[in-house]
């Protein structure tokens, strides 16, 4: 299978993975929802677990696969202030877990670029 066939199963894979991780252990995503969302953070923990497994889904199938990674993209982006707030709580915490929050940020230009790449192309290439 070309590369560009496996991209969006890549993609989905992540996206589930980070699914299930959202389900296995709550309590690291808890701690980063951002304190102004109203509501519990486990709501928001199960809830975009949820939403990642349903893009996962949406993304791994041809038919869906176009819209699914639009919405994977925008989900990236909205995703975002969560990111930001675990590298400002990690102010207060040891240098590694410093180190590991700020060099997240930056990680979301390229899944928002992936998810873009794989919407643009449509039925599996990417």
């Amino acid at each position: 299978m070309p590369r560009s066939e496996r991209s969006p199963l890549l993609l989905a894979g992540l996206l589930a993975a980070a699914g299930v991780a959202h389900f296995a252990a709550p309590r690291q995503f808890d701690a980063i929802v951002p304190k102004r969302l109203p509501g519990s953070p486990r709501a928001w923990t199960y809830g975009s677990g949820v939403v990642e497994l349903a893009l996962a889904a949406g993304v791994a199938a041809p038919r869906t696969r176009t819209a699914a990674a639009r919405a994977a993209a925008a989900f990236f982006v909205g995703v975002f202030p969560a990111n930001v707030q675990m590298a400002v709580d990690s102010r207060r915490g040891p240098a590694r877990r410093r180190t590991a929050a700020l060099a997240r940020l930056p990680l979301q230009v390229p899944l928002v670029l992936w998810a873009r790449g794989i919407a643009r192309n449509g039925e599996g290439r990417s």
